[in-house]
């Protein structure tokens, strides 16, 4: 036994340390030192590290159009499901537009309350935004704003053709050709995150070299204020809904941490997709309703998202020292109200959503994405994993509203 004990200690020293050099948040964690280092001891360089951050946000744009088309489009068009089980998902819908505009709003408040991005009350310039500012924003028109925006008119096209393929007689034939579209597009986007440390390097050197190691500071603030904003979502927000139904959100938590720790390792929601619909199942919940709502949340339900997208959103506007006003920051709900249901739950959406949102408001630079690019791969966990949540409770109270739930069981599945 004590001949064997140094062999297994060797092994699994081997499998952490193989773990630990092939996850891609070591290697972005690294970049972000090696920034901080380069901008710091020798700006000159660090300043012209600028164009590797900007290229690789160029890169990322490339993917937002095909991205929010087709995961729309999908998700709408299983909708099909829905003339049968029409009362289900209408309430759905209603409950994820609601509390998905609850995690924007807790997010903005959040963000204005401690202001993660000023510094010493004057905030950090990092730049002049006036040439991004809309210059007739007093007279502002949704119809010119629509006209001039790709980002709403790729919207606004997919929901057309989601509810049109609803109607279309071969529509389970196009369906497969556009899942096997957007299995190309995301692993292509999967692969293009590969570059996120080169990319992460560049944001950072730069951002170091041209503003200093103060720059530092405001990231820390907007990290923290992420995750305890998340936090506060999930235990006082749907910790009150599964209350009132007399339901513990630290049980259901305990419940689902396998798929909890999958999601931290992986930063993807949809990692945890076909084993939390089976535990869901497990549950109490009925296959009708798992089947449906889990499905159609990944696209429409996506609460860590949508506080992410809402707090850097303002993160940026005090970066840049541009002041939104009341009825903009109602517009920048809006617009995250639709963006953000084009985010899927895979590594580096959530940005590629933050960035057609930048481009729809036009009026914080679109290349203040390069400032969050070095902290974004370390707050995606806590988006997934907030999602999750998020559509556990969801498809919860939709199946005890359906009246469709058996007898609460928060045993282990492997004990069933």
């Amino acid at each position: 036994m004590n001949i064997s004990t140094p062999n297994t200690s060797s092994k699994n020293k081997k499998s952490l340390f193989k773990t630990i050099i092939t996850n891609l948040t070591f290697w972005v964690l690294i970049a972000i030192i090696a920034g901080i280092l380069l901008g710091h001891f020798s700006p000159e360089n660090g300043i012209k590290m600028e164009k590797v951050g900007k290229g690789f946000i160029d890169l990322i744009k490339l993917f937002i159009g095909p991205i929010i088309f087709l995961t729309i489009v999908l998700g709408i068009s299983g909708m099909g499901n829905l003339k049968k089980v029409g009362r289900i998902g209408v309430k759905a819908l209603g409950y994820f537009e609601v509390v998905s505009t609850v995690a924007l709003a807790i997010g903005v408040t959040v963000a204005y309350l401690f202001k993660p991005g000023k510094i010493d009350k004057s905030g950090l310039q990092i730049g002049d935004a006036s040439q991004y500012t809309n210059s007739s924003a007093e007279h502002f028109s949704w119809l010119q704003f629509f006209f001039s925006n790709f980002t709403l008119q790729v919207l606004v096209a997919a929901i057309v053709c989601g509810i049109a393929l609803n109607f279309y007689q071969k529509r389970e034939q196009t369906i497969l050709v556009l899942e096997r579209i957007s299995n190309v597009v995301f692993t292509g986007l999967k692969y293009v995150m590969y570059l996120a440390p080169i990319g992460a390097f560049g944001g950072m050197a730069y951002t170091i070299g041209k503003f200093g190691l103060a720059t530092l500071i405001p990231l820390g603030k907007l990290m923290l204020c992420v995750y305890l904003t998340m936090a506060l979502f999930v235990f006082l927000v749907l910790g009150s809904i599964l209350r009132y139904y007399k339901i513990s959100i630290l049980s259901i938590l305990k419940y689902i941490k396998e798929e909890l720790l999958l999601v931290l390792g992986t930063s993807s929601s949809e990692a945890a997709l076909p084993s939390i619909m089976v535990k869901l199942e497990k549950m109490g919940c009925s296959k009708s309703v798992v089947g449906l709502v889990i499905p159609t949340g990944y696209s429409f339900n996506l609460d860590g998202t949508s506080i992410y997208l809402s707090m850097s959103v303002i993160f940026l506007a005090q970066l840049y020292d541009v002041h939104l006003s009341f009825f903009e920051i109602l517009t920048v709900i809006g617009i995250l109200m639709i963006t953000s249901k084009g985010a899927a739950g895979v590594t580096g959406s959530g940005f590629i959503v933050l960035a057609s949102t930048l481009t729809a408001l036009h009026k914080i630079p679109v290349e203040g994405l390069a400032f969050l690019l070095g902290v974004d791969k370390f707050m995606s966990e806590a988006r997934a994993i907030t999602n999750l949540i998020g559509n556990t409770v969801a498809t919860i109270i939709i199946s005890k509203t359906e009246r469709d739930f058996t007898e609460l069981n928060l045993n282990p599945v492997s004990e069933q």
